[in-house]
């Protein structure tokens, strides 16, 4: 981020209207000439523009505006905090139209019988349906289990090729992490 305030015309427009500032410690900070804010002052430059509160955008505090007003010399520091952005979104469910619906069963069989790693409730995440109706599905007790057709998740768009091999990663750790506890424990108990 440069050391200059966003729109600074603006920013300097504001800051003469409302702060005991000098000009030299606004052409400073806004990175314009003293001659310029000054043209501010008397309504010559700027005609039109808007203010532009650089407190309000978290360019500049309050407190930072008194400690250069009561000190002529000591020029305005822009706030370099800087702003984390989250690439994280939140998930939004996908509306499943009902001509769909009957077909999570049918992926839920697909992927035990595909990846019979994934747990229960990673498959009832992934498909949409209860962890129960998954369980009786891969116990064979699901009240329509004669009548279900395994059918590929992907292919019928019920979720995105790259949440499943998220979900069998995660399994696939979770396996080897469970192996090791294992191995931790016989050793434990021989010696």
């Amino acid at each position: 981020m440069s050391n200059t305030p966003l729109m600074p015309m603006a920013t300097a427009v504001w800051l003469v209207e409302n702060t005991s500032l000098t000009f030299k410690q606004i052409a400073n900070f806004c990175n314009l000439h003293e001659v310029e804010i000054q043209g501010i002052a008397d309504g010559e430059v700027a005609k039109g523009i808007i203010a532009y509160n650089p407190i309000i955008s978290g360019q500049l505090t309050r407190e930072e505006i008194e400690l250069s007003s009561k000190d002529k010399d000591r020029p305005l520091k822009i706030k370099t905090d800087d702003v984390e952005i989250s690439n994280l979104t939140k998930k939004v469910k996908k509306y499943i139209p009902l001509s769909k619906r009957q077909d999570k069963p049918d992926s839920a069989l697909w992927l035990i019988k595909h990846h019979p790693q994934l747990k229960d409730s990673q498959i009832a995440r992934l498909v949409g349906v209860t962890k129960n109706s998954v369980t009786l599905i891969r116990n064979k007790s699901y009240w329509n289990y004669n009548n279900l057709n395994p059918k590929d998740p992907v292919a019928m768009s019920l979720f995105s090729q790259k949440d499943l091999v998220d979900a069998i990663e995660k399994a696939e750790r979770r396996i080897k992490r469970e192996k090791r506890e294992k191995e931790k424990e016989k050793l434990k108990q021989s010696s």
